[in-house]
């Protein structure tokens, strides 16, 4: 599937010369400033160096002064509190913030994740009865409840206090929850709107620990989990987020909590300069492993485990389920493909709703994702779950998926979610209707542009450009992720040296040595592209798409371009 490649325009030229003064730094450096909006020197400082004190305070969300209250008074009465949270990456790393702070200064607490297959996503009825068969008087509830409406009203019967602590988009009602802390609702002030599930448990945490006058360190402590939280979940890396996700990783690479380093080390991560990405691609996916494949309970277990021996046997175990959902996902991902590819209606839609009910139940999100590099549109793969057909939705950029499955609302059961990932479930009966309304929603609002995928380049660069110098500066972009991506650079008239070469178990990827019309050379590594290689073998010339890190490799460090789209140019 041919890119188009889009070249983003140049920012104003005043603010990038003034920036190349102030700063002393190339016009390159001084354009990726100003196209991130930052135009003087005081905003590039503080863009550079993010700092904890520029925290908004936590007491100006909704509700937060009740929610602190309730827990103060609970600790102070010995209340039992049950931390609940959900079964993926942000709702682990949220119950495992939460529990690991508060067992600093209090015992009597536990957690709890729903099990993905018995109970479903976020608050349920099992999980309710739990807390009061053991006595356990006040929920915290974590990266779910802020469409718990019927949950929060059976707890509230059965005498059992629930705080929400959620980041997804309110319904029409709100739970009547002791307090719901959710920066999206309609009336909540607060600055920031794009925290995560962990984020918000962070505040929280935040105004518990002002509230009691406990350090601030005490709770920065786990500012780790934060950062996979933020990555994991992709939300903006901007504002608030980003000053987390910047201390965060700072606290994996110099010391990370053991159950994150036991993670690290199975995934073969270098011992410094973690980045979101390996956060999102390496870290990320084993932790979410436990909930996919067996249980997500275990995910907490690693993280909250002050022992480094524990940790390294229980990362041992979740490194496995990895495996495992690695094997399921790509057999459900070739059957799908197959599936769509032999039937011509469904191939030539404009979107993807495809089901069978066997698949795992615990990989049709990935499945989903992976679908759209095939098939570039809004998709959705259901499997059948508990007599219902349950799934997850993905989309592609510009548009919201989430009012899509909105709009079909009548037909289903549960629903919930962001504008590029959702959940569902609904009657198998109604699986054709409800994939028809799907389809006849995204015709009728999405745009061609929508259905084209694109690469978005900051700026044309040759190789002699990329000095350690200008990768030095480019570091202090980071962290990078929604909001604040790597810079994508394009090079032209590229030719191969010669040494390129396929590489990996089935030499599907491309292990490149190239040369510019500048005679500046690079290598990189291209995945998934060996089929490129016989044309560069054959000295056509072409144009590459990439952003630039570092490898590591033998004692050695080198700069090399991690390439996002290759174009053979025509002869």
């Amino acid at each position: 599937m041919k890119k188009k490649i889009i070249i983003k325009e140049k920012g104003n030229a005043k603010d990038t010369k003034h920036l190349m003064e102030v700063l002393n730094v190339s016009p390159i450096i001084a354009n990726l400033l100003v196209q991130r909006g930052i135009k003087t020197y005081d905003e590039a400082k503080k863009s550079f160096r993010p700092e904890l004190e520029k925290l908004h305070d936590p007491f100006l969300m909704l509700d937060m002064e009740i929610a602190v209250r309730r827990l103060t008074k609970a600790i102070s009465n010995k209340e039992k509190v049950l931390i609940y949270g959900d079964y993926d990456v942000d709702g682990t790393t949220s119950v495992a913030l939460v529990y690991s702070f508060l067992h600093k200064f209090y015992d009597n607490l536990d957690y709890y994740i729903p099990d993905r297959y018995t109970e479903g996503y976020g608050i349920s009825f099992q999980g309710i009865d739990f807390a009061k068969e053991n006595n356990f008087t006040l929920i915290i509830a974590l990266d779910c409840g802020i469409k718990a409406v019927d949950k929060i009203e059976y707890a509230n019967k059965k005498g059992v206090d629930f705080i929400i602590c959620d980041h997804h988009t309110p319904g029409e009602n709100i739970p009547e929850a002791v307090a719901v802390l959710d920066p999206k609702r309609k009336n909540c002030n607060y600055p920031f709107k794009e925290l995560c599930g962990c984020g918000v448990g962070f505040k929280f945490m935040q105004a518990y620990a002002q509230s009691s006058k406990i350090p601030f360190e005490e709770l920065t402590e786990y500012l780790d989990l934060v950062a996979v939280s933020i990555a994991a979940d992709i939300v903006p890396v901007t504002g608030e987020n980003r000053i987390l996700a910047h201390y965060g990783l700072k606290k994996f690479n110099e010391n990370p909590i053991p159950g994150l380093q036991a993670i690290r080390k199975l995934a073969h991560v270098a011992d410094n300069d973690l980045t979101i990405s390996d956060l999102v691609f390496k870290i990320g996916p084993r932790i979410n492993a436990a909930g996919r494949i067996k249980s997500g309970r275990e995910a907490v277990q690693l993280m909250v485990s002050g022992n480094e021996q524990k940790a390294k046997e229980i990362g041992k175990q979740i490194d496995l389920y990895n495996e495992d959902r690695k094997n399921v996902d790509r057999n459900i991902t070739h059957e799908a493909l197959h599936m769509i590819g032999n039937n011509p209606d469904l191939k030539n839609r404009k979107s993807t709703v495809v089901f069978k009910s066997d698949w795992h139940k615990g990989v049709v999100g990935i499945v989903a994702s992976r679908l759209i590099e095939t098939y570039y549109r809004p998709t959705i793969v259901l499997t059948e779950s508990k007599g219902l057909a349950t799934g997850s939705a993905r989309s592609v950029f510009g548009f919201n998926v989430y009012d899509a499955i909105d709009s079909c609302s009548d037909l289903l059961e549960t629903f919930g979610g962001h504008m590029y990932a959702a959940g569902l479930s609904l009657k198998v009966e109604h699986l054709n209707e409800f994939s028809e309304r799907f389809n006849k929603y995204v015709n009728e609002n999405i745009t061609e542009e929508q259905l084209t995928p694109f690469i978005e380049v900051d700026a044309e660069i040759g190789f002699a450009d990329i000095t350690p110098k200008f990768f030095r500066l480019l570091k202090e972009f980071s962290p990078f992720g929604p909001g604040n991506l790597s810079p994508v650079f394009l090079t032209e008239k590229i030719r191969d040296t010669g040494y390129s070469s396929p590489v990996g178990q089935t030499k599907e990827h491309l292990r490149l040595d190239m040369i510019d019309y500048t005679g500046g050379r690079l290598k990189g590594i291209a995945f998934s592209m060996a089929h490129h290689y016989r044309a560069m073998r054959n000295k056509s010339s072409f144009s590459c798409c990439y952003t630039i890190n570092e490898n590591h490799f033998n004692g050695k460090t080198t700069l090399q371009a991690m390439v996002k789209d290759i174009q053979m140019e025509e002869k």
